[in-house]
């Protein structure tokens, strides 16, 4: 059955231990960083970054101000716009959830991250070999009967993981036994056909002003990756059009050329 991870955003106090984790796991490198207008440490993700902690201030009207954070990663889709928009098979959605990379059959087209609305393919600008680059809902450790490297580091229980089913029914008691505490929808419970990265969150999405920041809330429930296979559908008849295009110019070349020449004979 699929796996998931609940974030429980109110339990979170910013401490980025899980963004720690992820880099030591990975194996990512330390590069030198600067904060974000609201204290978030890097800026953006990266190749070397899969998961950010955003700081977000928000004031209330009765004057009162509350810090929230919000962790950032591959929310690993049920039918990711990212593989589906791969023309070589490189991204793959398992049945276990992670959506994983092959980096031996990725070309470098960087489409998937054309195609992901959450912005989270990141690509080795600075390689001579570039790969893409993301969140593995650390497949490696799942398959060794582990859990992801950040959920078992997180000190607070802000990051909770097991089966989809069973962590979307606690979010829901969660919201029901305290209504007052938390905003009355789980993030990726159907978001663009449903997420293996739940969160819950105090406020909504557009209050905490995430939408930009790659949390969108206009997608509805449509699963992307419908898109990106109604797209790359056409591209056989793309290629066998323009070799037909491409071979029908250089016979027209040819026969100038040989009439051209044939004029010049006879002159």
């Amino acid at each position: 059955m699929s796996k998931a991870v609940l974030i429980d955003t109110t339990k979170c106090i910013g401490c980025r231990a899980c963004q720690v984790a992820c880099k030591s796991w990975n194996d990512l490198k330390g590069k030198k960083a600067t904060f974000s207008e609201t204290w978030s440490n890097p800026r953006f993700l990266s190749s070397y970054d899969y998961n950010r902690i955003i700081f977000r201030e928000i004031s209330h009207p009765d004057g009162r101000l509350d810090w929230y954070f919000i962790a950032r990663r591959c929310l690993h889709c049920h039918d990711p716009a990212c593989a589906s928009a791969c023309p070589v098979g490189a991204l793959v959605k398992m049945p276990e959830g992670p959506v994983v990379y092959d980096d031996v059959k990725c070309i470098g087209c960087r489409y998937c991250m054309m195609a992901c609305p959450f912005q989270i393919p990141k690509f080795e600008w600075e390689s001579a070999v570039p790969l893409i680059r993301k969140c593995t809902f650390c497949a490696d450790r799942l398959a060794e009967g582990l859990t992801p490297s950040c959920v078992a580091t997180c000190p607070t229980g802000t990051l909770l993981f097991g089966e989809r089913p069973a962590l979307l029914k606690e979010a829901h008691r969660r919201i029901g036994a305290a209504p007052q505490r938390y905003y009355p929808q789980v993030y990726g419970e159907k978001t663009a056909g449903g997420t293996s990265s739940l969160y819950l969150t105090a406020v909504s999405f557009e209050e905490l002003g995430l939408n930009h920041r790659g949390f969108r809330t206009d997608l509805g429930d449509v699963p992307q990756g419908l898109y990106g296979r109604e797209w790359m559908s056409k591209v056989p008849y793309v290629g066998v059009a323009v070799g037909a295009l491409a071979v029908g110019l250089h016979y027209f070349h040819q026969r100038r050329a040989e009439v051209q020449a044939e004029e010049r004979k006879e002159d």
